[in-house]
Formats: C-alpha cells, sequence, structure tokens
C-alpha cells in the first residue's frame, strides 16, 4: 500500500514537472518567435499565443484577480496557478512554430 501510494505521488510529480518544462518552453521560444515574425522570416502569425500570452501578463498586472493579492499566499497561488496554466496554452501554440525553428525533436511515433 505504501508503495502505490509513493507511485502516485512519483506520477503526480512527473506530471507536473512537464508542465513546469512547458511553460519555462514557451517563456523561452515566444520572445525569438516574435523576433522572426517582426523580421518576416516567420509567416503564418500565430495569433493564438500572442493572445495567450497577453492574457497572462494582463492577469498579472490587472489589480483584479479571482483571489485578490492582499490574501497573502492565497492570492498569489491563484496567480501562479492561472498564469501558468495560460503559458501551458501558449506552448501549445507554438508548437507549428517549434517544428519549423526545429526545437522539438523529430516525431518518433509511427
Amino acid at each position: 500500500m505504501k508503495f502505490m501510494r509513493g507511485l502516485a505521488r512519483w506520477s503526480r510529480l512527473k506530471q507536473r514537472s512537464g508542465a513546469l518544462m512547458r511553460i519555462a518552453r514557451a517563456l523561452r521560444v515566444f520572445v525569438p518567435m516574435l523576433g522572426d515574425v517582426m523580421a518576416g522570416r516567420y509567416r503564418p502569425v500565430p495569433w493564438a499565443a500572442c493572445g495567450w500570452m497577453t492574457a497572462a501578463v494582463a492577469y498579472l498586472i490587472m489589480p483584479f484577480d479571482i483571489i485578490p493579492d492582499f490574501l497573502m499566499l492565497i492570492g498569489v497561488i491563484d496567480d501562479v496557478f492561472i498564469v501558468g496554466w495560460l503559458l501551458t496554452r501558449v506552448d501549445h501554440s507554438l508548437a507549428p512554430y517549434r517544428h519549423w525553428k526545429g526545437i522539438d525533436p523529430p516525431d518518433t511515433t509511427p
């Protein structure tokens, strides 16, 4: 029984680390993508990624949140979760750009 709980915890940790990697990748790839779009090297413009990134930045900047930040820890935690979710959407929207740039490893599925 203890082994199963440990296995479940490991699975959750592995799943969360995947989300953290997607967030970091979205932040690393978004700015170079904007540079390629502005220079005309990459078309079509990934409007979805731009929209998701705008929403993430706006949520961080806006004084109105789902849970106000003056509620110390809880207010900050909701920012982390919502902005993290938005950045995973940015990462998902940047998949064609990453493929074009050669950042993604080749697909090995049959």
